[in-house]
C-alpha cells in the first residue's frame, strides 16, 4: 500500500493556503492508496512529522510552504535508513529548490503538474549535524539577511533579502577565514562566502549556472573584497552568473568543507535562509541522497 504524507505549514500562502491544501490533497488522493496530512504549528514540526513517517515506513512525504518547510522536510529523512520519496508545493517567499528544479512557481499549477513517475535523485548538504538542500552563506551579507524579519519578508519578497544586503554594504567588514577544501588549507579574506547546491540563491535563478542538483558537489564563491569598493565591484560578476573566478571573486566546486575565522570573531552562519550554526562549520555534499519528485 501507497501511503503519503502532506505537511502543511498553514502560515504560507496567505488567504489561499487553505484551497491549496485542498487541492494538494485531492491530487495526492488520485495517486496514493492512503494520505495523511499534518499541520506545522512552530519550528521543527514538520521536521519531525516527516522523520516519524520515515521511521514508519511511508512512501513519500511531501510539504506545502517555503524554503524553510522544505528545509525542515528534507532534515526529518536525511538521516534515515529508510528515505520516502520527496516532494513539496512552493508557498513561500524565494522558493529557490522549486526554481533549481524548474517547478511552477503558482502553486495551483505546481500541483496540477504533479506526476508520480517524474522523480529525479538530489544532493542535499550537511553542516554540522543538520542539513540543507540550497545554500550556506557566510559573512556580512548573510549577517544582514539573518536580520530580515518575517513581516518583511512576507511584505517585499525576496527583495527584503536584497534591500537589508544593500544597506549592510555600508558597514562592509572582511573577514580572516580558514578554509579546509577537500582536505587542502586555505586562508581567505572575504566579506562573504556563498557554498551553494543548486543553480538558484536568494531568488536569482542564475547565480551559480553550472550547479545540478545532482552533481554531487559542492559550489563555493567568495568575494576578493576588503572595503565598500571592492565589494561594489563583484556585484555584477555575482548577479550576472558564476561559473569561474574573476578578478572580483573566486569560485571553485568541492564535496567538502571546513570554515573557522582565523581569530577569535563570532559569525553564525545563514542555511536556507534561516540562521544557522555559528562557526567552525563543516560543510559536506550527500550525493542523490533523496529522491524529489520534480
Amino acid at each position: 500500500m501507497k501511503k503519503a504524507l502532506l505537511v502543511v505549514n498553514p502560515s504560507s500562502g496567505g488567504e489561499q493556503a487553505k484551497e491549496y491544501e485542498k487541492l494538494a490533497h485531492e491530487k495526492l488522493d488520485s495517486v496514493f492508496d492512503e494520505v495523511v496530512v499534518l499541520h506545522s504549528k512552530k519550528a521543527g514540526d514538520a521536521e519531525n512529522f516527516t522523520r516519524e513517517a520515515a521511521v514508519e515506513g511511508y512512501h513519500s512525504v511531501f510539504v506545502m510552504g517555503g524554503d524553510g518547510t522544505v528545509n525542515e522536510g528534507i532534515s526529518g529523512i536525511a538521516e534515515q535508513a529508510h528515505r520516502p520519496n520527496f516532494g513539496f508545493f512552493p508557498l513561500g517567499t524565494v522558493n529557490d529548490l522549486a526554481r533549481a528544479l524548474d517547478m511552477p512557481l503558482d502553486p495551483e499549477e505546481a500541483i496540477s503538474h504533479f506526476s508520480l513517475e517524474s522523480v529525479k535523485p538530489l544532493d542535499i548538504g550537511k553542516i554540522n549535524e543538520h542539513y540543507f538542500m540550497n545554500v550556506v552563506a557566510i559573512g556580512t551579507i548573510p549577517e544582514a539577511i539573518n536580520d530580515v524579519d518575517t513581516q518583511k519578508k512576507t511584505k517585499f519578497g525576496k527583495l527584503a533579502y536584497f534591500m537589508s544586503g544593500i544597506k549592510q554594504l555600508a558597514a562592509t567588514q572582511s573577514y580572516s577565514f580558514k578554509v579546509d577544501i577537500d582536505g587542502e588549507e586555505v586562508n581567505i579574506t572575504s566579506s562573504t562566502l556563498l557554498i551553494g547546491l543548486t543553480n538558484s540563491v536568494g531568488g536569482f535563478e542564475s547565480l551559480i549556472p553550472e550547479a545540478k542538483v545532482d552533481d554531487g558537489k559542492l559550489h563555493l564563491i567568495y568575494l576578493k573584497d576588503s572595503s565598500i569598493i571592492d565589494t561594489l565591484k563583484t556585484l555584477p560578476d555575482l548577479l550576472k552568473g558564476v561559473d569561474g573566478s574573476t578578478n572580483n571573486l573566486a569560485y571553485q566546486t568541492c564535496e567538502k568543507l571546513v570554515v573557522s575565522l582565523a581569530d577569535e570573531e563570532e559569525l553564525a552562519t545563514n542555511v536556507d535562509g534561516d540562521e544557522g550554526d555559528k562557526l567552525p562549520v563543516s560543510i559536506q555534499v550527500l550525493p542523490s541522497h533523496l529522491n524529489v519528485y520534480c
